[in-house]
């Protein structure tokens, strides 16, 4: 018996073997040769402890494929696009809000050169950021003044850093909230270096109680909206009016962290209504944040509208340039803005168009997808995310799939070049069309028969 025979070890090529090899040739064009070479030690080494185990010695062939399958890998981005079919429409973990044509536009416009972020064409001298975009909200909400910042966290930590450091903030124990990736506004208030004074109840709040509390430190009354889940039954909360006519008569101020940055009546769409800027500032409010998003359907950023001497304290403030919006998001925000402002935001934000979609719009395109790669299209719900409107639906249709392991089929659609994500509902996988952008239909389809292939083997 020979040498070889005895241990198959020696029957791997080396790695210099490998790389002159004729089927190297696509892989040292397309990765390099030094990601190559580290490729293919990673397959040899893989290669060897599967012989240990027992396993035949693999092919030239073979060892190739492992590097470029392994090579294709490291060069896909970890952040990429993927297909929503989940039926949530602000999904946080996918990106929350998909952006309107004319935002991405502006992105590349501004990302393609340079740009006028801080500088007067007219006067040929500094400007500043603000001034694309205060005039828009303004606008929209009647506030006095506005500035934005890069989210909403941000936001309120701006204007308690600058209005109440070392002061009091009196706040009902009921909207002692935690965001998302376990946010809370407590931590928040002890980041900025005001103290909070905790009222009322969880379920009840009058406004007797946020009277009692002020005292010689309280510098702000505030209020947070609970966008991200709902108190029903035995609850109480004085209204802002009351509010605000409490803080003024004290010589306070009144902010709301508002949230969700509703610029449209959702009730007009079948859904619970959600508060809006505009009201808080009708309310007198002083400042009120809001996220850009979310129910904005913009690009992260968090947007503070109010009184202008406040305002203008807050862009003064050193934290302002540490927490600034940066010139993407800035011209996506603004192009975001414009449609609201011209009124026609419902026929060109995405997040609007999903949540004003006829159910039998739905149903077609479900019907689509269900005589192109079967399944069955049935009743379901749709779910607005994002912390915006707990527990509110909107009726929908979804294709649903039987299929043997449906946890290992949706990690398949996760697997494709075109990733879909879905949701699996009583051992039934389900695509809602309601969330699926207007041309990806075939990449969907793609992905899903792809993913189909692979289970029935």
């Amino acid at each position: 018996m020979s040498e070889q025979t005895e241990n198959p070890l020696r029957q791997l090529p080396s790695v210099d073997r490998l790389l002159n090899d004729m089927g190297a040739g696509d892989l040292l064009t397309s990765y390099g040769h030094e990601a190559v070479r580290d490729a293919l030690r990673v397959a040899l080494d893989a290669a060897r402890q599967w012989i240990r185990q027992g396993g035949n010695a693999p092919g030239v062939d073979e060892l190739l494929a492992a590097a470029g399958s392994l090579l294709r890998v490291r060069q896909t981005p970890s952040l990429r696009p993927v297909i929503n079919a989940t039926g949530v429409i602000l999904h946080t973990n996918l990106g929350r809000a998909p952006l309107c044509e004319s935002a991405q536009q502006a992105m590349l416009a501004v990302a393609a050169g340079y740009s006028t972020l801080e500088y007067e064409l007219e006067a040929g001298e500094r400007g500043k950021r603000e001034s694309h975009i205060e005039s828009l909200i303004t606008a929209i909400t009647g506030a006095e003044a506005a500035t934005v910042v890069n989210n909403n966290a941000a936001a309120v930590l701006l204007i308690l850093t600058a209005l109440a450091q070392h002061r009091e903030v009196v706040i009902s124990r009921g909207q002692l909230v935690e965001i998302g990736g376990g946010f809370r506004i407590p931590d928040v208030l002890a980041q900025s270096g005001a103290r909070l004074v905790e009222v009322g109840t969880t379920n009840r709040t009058r406004l007797d109680d946020f009277a009692q509390a002020i005292g010689p430190q309280t510098a702000l009354l505030m209020r947070a909206h609970a966008s991200n889940f709902k108190q029903i039954g035995f609850v109480e909360q004085p209204t802002l009016r009351e509010l605000a006519s409490l803080a003024h008569g004290r010589g306070l101020h009144l902010i709301e962290d508002l949230g969700s940055g509703a610029l449209l009546d959702t009730a007009a769409y079948g859904l619970e209504h959600e508060p809006m800027p505009q009201e808080s500032v009708r309310a007198g409010i002083d400042l009120v944040a809001f996220s850009g998003d979310k129910l904005l359907g913009g690009p992260q950023a968090g947007i503070i509208a109010g009184r202008g001497e406040l305002v203008e304290r807050l862009k003064r403030h050193p934290l302002a340039r540490a927490v600034r919006i940066d010139k993407l998001n800035l011209a996506a925000l603004v192009a975001t803005l414009d449609h609201y402002r011209r009124g026609d935001a419902v026929e060109h934000v995405p997040v609007w168009q999903m949540i004003a979609l006829h159910p039998e719009a739905i149903r077609a395109r479900a019907e689509s997808w269900a005589m192109q790669i079967g399944g069955d299209v049935t009743t379901s719900e749709s779910t607005i995310g994002g912390g915006s409107l707990p527990g509110e639906t909107l009726p929908t249709f979804v294709l649903a799939l039987d299929v043997p392991r449906p946890d290992e089929f949706a990690a398949q659609l996760r697997r494709q070049a075109n990733p879909v994500i879905a949701r699996i509902v009583h051992r039934r996988v389900l695509l809602d069309p309601r969330t699926v952008l207007p041309g990806q239909d075939n990449a969907l389809l793609q992905s899903v028969s792809a993913a189909l292939s692979e289970a029935s083997h």
